[in-house]
C-alpha cells in the first residue's frame, strides 16, 4: 500500500543549468543513488521527484528556489525526512534537500545555538549537552530540526521551557522570490510569527538560532520508562491526568500504549507484552529528584520501573533504534484537552488490538511554560493545556500496511469525538484543508495573510498548506 501513486516524470526540465550553479549535488532519475535519495523515513511513501538538489549552502537553496519559480517546477523541501506524510518529496518535483547542511555553533556565554537547516536533533544535542544545555525539541533524535521546529516542537522540555518555537530567536529564510532574509522579533516580525508553527509555508529556513537552557546535572537528567500491564490502563490514565498538572515543571512525562520491545534492556519475560507506559524526564536540581519522583515510584504495580540517571542525549535517542528509517507508517492525530473516562475506555479497547509490535499511541503534554504563551503569540495555537495525541500504525513489512492503516483509522474515528479537534501538523498525513484550518484555530486567517505577502503564488505548497489570502481579504 502507498499513500501516493508512484510515477515516472513525464517531463524533464533543463536541469543542466541548475546543476552547474550548485556547490552541492543534483540527482536525477537514472543516476546512481537516486532511489536512496528519494527515500524518506516513512517507507509507505514512494514518490519519484524530477530532481533532488543536495544543497551545500544557502546560495544553493536560493538557486533552486529561483529555478523552480522561473521554470514553473513543483518544489518540495526536505530536512530530516521524518514528515508523517512524506512531504519532503513529491512526484515530478525539484526537491531541495538540506541534509548536507549540518553545522552547529554553540555560544555558551549567550546560551544560544545556531543550527543549519539540515541538522537533526542529534546534531543539536551533541553540540549543546556537553555544555550542560539543551533547547526544547522532540522525542526521537534522528528527527530533522527544520520540520519539527516549523510545526511547533513538543518534547521532554516543553513543560519547563515551552515549545521549540518559543525558544527560536531568529531564522534565515529563502523566500519565494529567491531573496534571503533574517526573521526575528525585530526583522520581518510577521514572518517570524508565522514561522513559529506555520510549517514550511513561507520559505526555506537555512539556519535557526535557538535559546538554550541548563538542564539537570550538567546535562545528566533522571528519566526513563515506567510500564504497567495493559489492563491497568484505566487506573494509570486517570491517575496521570490528575497528577501531571500538579507536578513541578522540571518533570515531564508522556503516556502511551505499546508492545514491550523484545530486546534489552527490557527483561526477557516482558518481551512482546502489551503495556501502558509513561516515559518520564526530570531536568531539575538532582538533589530534589527523589522527592519529585516519589509519587511516580509509589503508584500502582508497575511491570518495570526504568527511571534513572542518564545523559539527556541518551533519553533523546532511546527510541531511534526501535524506529529506524524505512518502516511503514500510518499516522492519525488530534489535540486533546482532557483525557475523559470515555476516551480511557477507547484507549483500552484499541490497546488490546495493537496490530504490530511497533504500532502505538502516544499523548505528549502541552503544559506548563507552553501555556503561558498566548494563543495568538505564535502561529501554534493550542496553548490552553492538554496533549498532542497521535496514533501510529507501524511495521517493517509492506504486507501489513493495510492492517496497520485500518487499526489507526478505526482508533482515531472512535477517539476523535472526545478530542479538541485539529492536530499537531507534524503528525498529519495529507488530510485536506479543513483539517489544516482546524489545527490553527483563530490564527489561520492571519497566517493566510502572511502567506499572501511572502508567497502569493503558493510556490511552497507541498506541506500542510495554508493558501494565500485573496486580495479582498488582506
Amino acid at each position: 500500500m502507498s499513500t501516493t501513486t508512484s510515477s515516472t516524470p513525464t517531463t524533464t526540465p533543463p536541469f543542466t543549468e541548475l546543476a552547474a550553479s550548485l556547490r552541492g549535488e543534483l540527482i536525477t532519475p537514472g543516476d546512481a543513488g537516486y532511489d536512496d535519495a528519494r527515500a524518506v523515513y516513512n517507507a509507505m511513501i514512494d514518490r519519484r521527484p524530477a530532481a533532488i538538489a543536495r544543497c551545500a549552502n544557502a546560495a544553493d537553496v536560493v538557486a533552486c528556489v529561483r529555478f523552480a519559480r522561473e521554470k514553473h517546477v513543483e518544489l518540495a523541501v526536505r530536512g530530516g525526512g521524518h514528515n508523517a506524510g512524506g512531504l519532503g518529496v513529491w512526484d515530478d518535483a525539484l526537491v531541495i534537500d538540506l541534509s548536507g547542511m549540518r553545522g552547529t555553533t554553540v555560544s555558551p556565554a549567550d546560551r544560544t545555538v545556531r543550527v543549519d537547516g539540515g541538522c537533526t536533533w542529534s546534531d543539536v544535542d551533541h553540540a549543546t549537552v556537553p555544555f550542560g544545555m539543551a533547547t526544547p525539541s522532540g522525542f526521537i533524535a534522528s528527527t530533522g530540526v527544520g520540520g519539527l521546529t516549523l510545526g511547533g516542537g513538543i518534547g521532554y522540555l516543553t513543560r519547563r521551557f515551552g515549545l521549540t518555537v518559543d525558544n527560536l530567536l531568529s531564522a534565515d529564510v529563502v523566500l519565494a522570490d529567491g531573496t534571503l532574509v533574517t526573521a526575528s522579533e525585530r526583522s520581518h516580525p510577521d514572518l517570524f510569527w508565522a514561522l513559529r508553527g506555520g510549517g514550511g509555508n513561507f520559505g526555506v529556513v537555512t539556519s535557526f538560532q535557538f535559546a538554550c537552557h541548563e538542564i539537570g546535572d550538567h546535562g545528566t537528567v533522571v528519566g526513563g520508562p515506567v510500564l504497567y500491564d495493559l489492563e491497568d490502563t484505566p487506573d494509570v490514565m486517570r491517575w496521570y491526568r490528575e497528577l501531571l498538572p500538579s507536578l513541578p515543571e522540571e518533570l515531564n512525562g508522556w503516556i502511551g500504549l505499546l508492545t514491550i520491545p523484545p530486546a534489552p534492556p527490557f527483561p526477557e519475560e516482558l518481551w512482546g507484552r502489551k503495556a501502558c507506559g509513561i516515559i518520564w524526564c526530570y531536568t531539575g536540581d538532582p538533589a530534589k529528584a527523589d522527592a519529585v519522583l516519589e509519587p511516580i515510584r509509589a503508584f500502582g504495580n508497575p511491570l518495570l520501573v526504568g527511571v534513572g540517571e542518564m545523559p539527556f542525549t541518551a533519553l533523546q535517542s532511546a527510541f531511534d533504534a526501535l524506529y529506524p528509517a524505512g518502516l511503514q507508517w500510518y499516522w492519525r492525530a488530534d489535540f486533546v484537552r482532557e483525557i475523559s473516562d470515555e476516551a480511557v475506555d477507547i484507549h483500552l479497547e484499541f490497546g488490546r488490538r495493537l496490530p504490530t509490535g511497533h504500532s502505538t499511541m502516544h499523548m505528549y503534554p502541552i503544559d506548563g511554560a507552553a501555556t503561558r504563551v498566548a494563543e495568538d503569540g505564535t502561529a501554534f495555537a493550542y496553548r490552553d493545556g492538554g496533549w498532542a495525541g497521535v496514533i501510529v500504525g507501524v511495521d517493517p513489512d509492506p504486507a501489513n500496511a493495510e492492517v496497520i492503516t485500518d487499526w489507526a483509522k478505526q482508533y482515531w474515528e472512535a477517539l476523535h469525538p472526545t478530542t479538541a479537534g485539529g492536530a499537531y501538523v507534524n503528525f498529519m498525513m495529507s488530510e485536506g484543508e479543513d483539517r489544516v484550518r482546524a489545527s490553527y484555530l483563530g490564527n489561520y486567517d492571519r497566517l493566510a495573510q502572511v502567506k499572501a505577502k511572502y508567497d502569493p503564488d503558493n510556490l511552497f505548497h507541498v506541506n500542510q498548506n495554508i493558501r494565500p489570502a485573496a486580495r479582498s481579504e488582506q
